[in-house]
């Protein structure tokens, strides 16, 4: 049915009995049946509809967490699964489509494309080749930069499943500071504590604001560590899979190079074999940056700052010393943020 064409009874009757403009027209059809009339795509007013936002990709499965979390650990188990091909890291933000001259603006406007459409139609197009050539039916994509991005992830796959990877935080930043290397780091990060706890925290920041507003299964890695059988069950559970004992064993499988730039590369991953974790800092070693961070995670958080010992009066005011920095402070524009290692 056309404009031209639709006899103004029948669209008095679909409105409602009231005259509608266009807009107004498909706006009560949508909302009603779940249709909307468009113009002839000979007319001369018709323009192509917008883009309908499918996916290729179906149920992809993100890793959500901050950098040295046992991520890279955890995509090696699960790319173990006859089922899940887990590919190397692949920071999305940092993939994206060019569209910067005013000619190939002005022809995504008329196509009705927006740079945001474009960006996630690459992102959704690369994962599901790679899927496609890896002979398996299933994606999941972890790299720890990719939270900063997670209200865009969960904008383009609204069928996404999410797990949620959390470790102790004064754990993580010991593990940022040992593998420290600034051939994959911004070059205006120089891998000093205090950069090393504002990056966890603002990481860590980004996986509770995603956990509190998806839904997803949350995971220790100190418990994968420990009782890898039942957490990777328990996984596999959420997934709708079938637990595979053999996933357990995951250095007898291929899954490409355990290198720097695409996770974690250490010695202890390229063992083919899931090792207890480091015990995580005790409470005079976590820094006091975490203290929130840890009471929303359940782990037990830094001492309490001791108040200091009443100074002699003198007669005289005494002056408190200026506080530091707040370590929340973000270090780097997220958009330009390499991803951490």
């Amino acid at each position: 049915m056309t404009w031209k064409r639709a006899p103004k009874a029948v669209l008095r009757h679909t409105a409602g009995g009231l005259r509608y403009t266009a807009g107004g027209l498909n706006s009560a059809l949508r909302h009603t049946v779940g249709l909307q009339v468009n113009r002839a795509p000979g007319h001369r007013s018709w323009r192509i509809p917008p883009p309908r936002q499918g996916r290729l990709l179906v149920e992809p499965v993100f890793v959500l967490s901050a950098a040295r979390s046992g991520s890279t650990l955890l995509r090696a188990i699960l790319d173990s699964h006859s089922q899940l091909y887990g590919p190397p890291e692949l920071p999305l933000k940092h993939l994206g489509v060019r569209a910067e001259t005013k000619w190939i603006q002005a022809s995504m406007e008329e196509l009705r494309l927006t740079q945001e459409d474009l960006d996630k139609m690459l992102w959704d197009h690369v994962l599901a080749d790679v899927l496609d050539r890896s002979g398996k039916p299933r994606i999941v994509v972890k790299t720890p930069a990719n939270v900063l991005a997670w209200k865009e992830i969960a904008n383009c796959w609204p069928d996404a499943r999410y797990i949620f990877l959390l470790r102790h935080p004064g754990a993580a930043v010991a593990s940022l500071r040992s593998s420290w290397n600034p051939d994959w780091h911004h070059q205006r990060e120089s891998g000093t504590l205090d950069e090393a706890i504002r990056k966890t925290l603002r990481y860590m920041n980004k996986v509770e604001e995603a956990r509190r507003a998806l839904d997803g299964l949350t995971v220790r890695y100190e418990d994968l560590t420990a009782s890898p059988e039942a957490e990777v069950q328990r996984i596999c559970d959420f997934l709708d899979l079938p637990f595979e004992p053999t996933m357990l064993d995951y250095g007898k499988f291929p899954h490409g190079r355990f290198a720097p730039g695409l996770g974690d590369a250490s010695v202890k991953i390229r063992s083919g074999r899931i090792q207890p974790g480091t015990p995580p800092p005790s409470a005079t070693d976590t820094p006091a940056a975490f203290k929130d961070i840890c009471v929303a995670w359940g782990y037990p958080g830094p001492e309490p700052e001791r108040e200091p010992a009443a100074a002699p009066d003198l007669g005289q005011s005494v002056v408190k010393p200026r506080p530091a920095a707040d370590a929340a402070t973000p270090i780097a524009d997220e958009t330009a943020d390499e991803a951490a290692r």
